[in-house]
């Protein structure tokens, strides 16, 4: 079956849940009676319940079957960003410096989650990303060489570890946090900002097949806005 089939599927699916025909928390007919309801193969019933599993109008477990969420919800999708497309998206101009470059043991915590063993060595980044010249977000990133052997030459004065890890090293997976930090001695001297200061913060760590690649905190100047889609 098409792609066509399976949005018109999808689409037939939902009117039928929003309509009432099946409640919420209601069991809904598996794949192979919906397959044969509607004359089309299993494989493009399971493509239209993933999507509205997606969008999170239904929950799907195995032995357990499909049911119609009670409070249907969307999942917010993040995308990595590069900083230097949020500045000039603004129609600012992106320029960065780096600040600190070394080969150094990271802390307990950063070794914990690149999977280092005690002891071993990663690459250590200090970079503060420009807006028009004016100091926008500050970088503290570790970056676990053996799965990043080439950052070790990279043009880093020339490109961002942000810009460059993301073309020259795809991730497959990672996990990200939103918080608010205070400022401490090294980020406020990066931003310009007094100490104490409550700065939006991204904390993250990514991977590639179960090889662990970077983590890395990214320090906003107070003011910054964090915008995705539902």
């Amino acid at each position: 079956m098409n792609e066509r089939t399976h949005q018109g599927l999808k689409e037939s699916i939902r009117i039928r849940i929003i309509s009432g025909e099946w409640p919420p928390d209601t069991v809904m007919p598996g794949e192979a009676d919906l397959a044969q309801e509607y004359g089309c193969s299993r494989t493009t019933v399971n493509r239209a319940l993933q999507s509205l599993a997606d969008d999170g109008l239904i929950e799907r477990k195995r032995r357990a079957g499909t049911r119609v969420k009670d409070v249907p919800t969307r999942q917010a999708k993040i995308q990595i960003p590069l900083v230097r497309h949020e500045v000039e998206a603004t129609g600012a101009q992106y320029g960065h410096h780096v600040l600190l470059r070394e080969i150094a043991k990271p802390p307990q915590p950063v070794a914990t989650r690149l999977r280092l063993s005690s002891g071993d060595d990663a690459f250590h980044l200090h970079t503060v990303h420009l807006a028009d010249n004016q100091p926008l977000a500050f970088e503290d990133r570790w970056v676990n060489v053996a799965a990043a052997p080439g950052i070790l030459t990279a043009p880093l004065d020339a490109i961002s570890a942000n810009e460059w890890l993301l073309r020259q090293v795809p991730y497959s997976s990672g996990d990200v946090a939103f918080c608010a930090k205070i400022a401490g001695e090294t980020e406020a001297n990066a931003l310009g900002v007094p100490v104490g200061s409550a700065l939006f913060t991204i904390d993250r760590v990514t991977w590639r097949d179960g090889e662990f690649i970077t983590a890395m905190r990214l320090y906003y100047r107070p003011g910054y806005e964090l915008k995705t889609k539902l």
